[in-house]
């Protein structure tokens, strides 16, 4: 598939000594929506803010659809439309006023049209005329994504565009967000929420210590280093695990009345019958099973807790 930005070893040190960013390297494709998961302080909100020319990188570069950051700057930034963190804008502005701005900044031509379907899109069309001053949070929140999409970039940076919102309009952003996907918008967000992250990604990137540690696809990852869990509920409590079941690899819960085997998926159909089999054959009787599949949530925790185990 087409990268439409390319970032190549990509590092920042600000002037306090704090390297923010380690020689990164990343392709990010035409159409897709990759999410960048994290701890705070990891050096997302850095990474984006370098590709949106607000910062200025130690050394790297960043080519947005063929134009270099830092030579084609007003190219590569018309192309992107960044929500940040911070809600950031004029609160004694009113709503369409905020968005027909945020569209002439980037030198379009006024088009009443495509900013009422924004605004729609958004469920800001009533809300046009009132000043940003008496809305919610969660309305400014979506006045911000309004402004990113004002001047039709074909890039979208989302920095925690979830953070302080309500569940029904965590959703809706949601489905917002596939829709400009199924536009031809490439999408790429910053979370904390990893079910936002495994809701929407097709793509997923950690980031711990200013390193891009892992970029993989969603589906491919779940299916690597996702692991299964089989839980057997005993008939009888146990006060450790039989030699004869060695092989399993087993943990006993400390009340010994249930037994949990941790497997890869691909060994479920190879381990899990032999296992019970055997079971049998000792006379180890239960009343109940259950599995558990990993969660995106179970992999990122144990990428980031492995990777700062390493550090000397």
């Amino acid at each position: 598939m087409t990268s439409i930005v390319s970032i190549q070893n990509l590092t920042k040190t600000y002037g306090s000594g704090l390297t923010a960013l380690k020689a990164v390297n990343l392709e990010i494709r035409k159409g897709e929506i990759l999410a960048l998961l994290g701890p705070n302080g990891a050096g997302k909100t850095t990474l984006i803010s370098i590709v949106c020319g607000i910062v200025t990188p130690t050394s790297g570069s960043v080519v947005v659809a063929g134009h270099d950051i830092g030579t084609g700057y007003r190219a590569a930034r018309a192309m992107i439309g960044l929500v940040p963190q911070e809600l950031s804008t004029d609160s004694f502005e009113s709503v369409a006023a905020t968005v027909n701005f945020s569209r002439g900044l980037f030198g379009r031509p006024p088009d009443a049209a495509r900013v009422e379907k924004v605004l729609r899109d958004l469920s800001l069309w009533e809300k046009r005329k009132d000043r940003i001053m008496t809305l919610s949070g969660g309305m400014k929140r979506r006045v911000m994504i309004a402004k990113a999409l004002a001047h039709d970039p074909d890039i979208l940076f989302l920095d925690e565009p979830t953070a302080g919102v309500d569940v029904e309009l965590r959703r809706d952003m949601w489905a917002l967000v596939r829709g400009l996907r199924d536009r031809g918008v490439t999408i790429i967000l910053t979370t904390h929420y990893i079910e936002e992250a495994e809701e929407m990604a097709d793509r997923i990137g950690i980031v711990s210590k200013g390193e891009l540690i892992l970029v993989e696809d969603k589906v491919t990852l779940m299916r690597k280093l996702g692991k299964k869990q089989l839980t057997l509920h005993l008939q009888e409590p146990m006060k450790a695990v039989p030699a004869g079941l060695a092989e399993w690899r087993l943990a006993l819960t400390p009340a010994g009345d249930e037994l949990e085997y941790s497997f890869e998926a691909s060994e479920e159909r190879a381990g899990i019958p032999a296992l019970l089999k055997r079971m049998g054959e000792l006379g180890i009787a239960f009343k109940d099973l259950n599995t558990r599949q990993s969660s995106l949530e179970d992999i990122f925790v144990s990428l980031v807790s492995d990777r700062a185990e390493k550090r000397p």
